[in-house]
């Protein structure tokens, strides 16, 4: 729940940004001095790229905890947890091995969003964020063609 909170925080203060981007940038583009007008069209760029990326983040995270219930739901979520150094960062040794499981079940069936899910959590458990965000995407993406089918 905390991530949530967390999320939430931050889309308010990003959402705070941009409305004060976007007036800074109404202000120049009224201004009539070139550099001003210049500067004001660069700072409606910002506001769209940031509503942008705040759009699709909040989206992702919406559709994982959507899979991640629905998964739980299924009682088909992993059972395994990987043990953490005091450093909060997991043993690769015990990470890897889980690793091969998950991956077999995504070659047996890649059209399969559950493989792919369980993918990216046991990714996600071995702190590959990057390997772990594109499971979880490709697992997002086939299930809304599952749905639409």
């Amino acid at each position: 729940m905390s991530a949530r909170i967390l999320a939430v925080v931050m889309s308010a203060l990003l959402a705070l940004y941009i409305v004060f981007v976007a007036q800074r940038a109404v202000l120049l583009l009224t201004s009539g001095d070139p550099v001003g007008v210049t500067m004001g069209v660069a700072l409606v760029v910002l506001p769209v790229i940031a509503t942008w990326a705040l759009w699709r983040e909040l989206s992702f995270g919406a559709s994982a905890s959507r899979l991640a219930k629905r998964l739980e739901s299924e009682a088909d979520l992993p059972s395994e947890e990987i043990v953490l150094a005091p450093s909060g960062r997991p043993d690769r040794a015990e990470a890897d091995a889980l690793f091969p499981r998950y991956r077999e079940a995504v070659e047996r069936a890649p059209e399969d969003w559950r493989a792919w899910f369980r993918l990216g959590l046991a990714y996600d458990g071995a702190g590959d964020r990057r390997r772990a965000r594109h499971a979880v995407r490709t697992a997002i993406g086939l299930e809304r063609a599952e749905r639409r089918a």
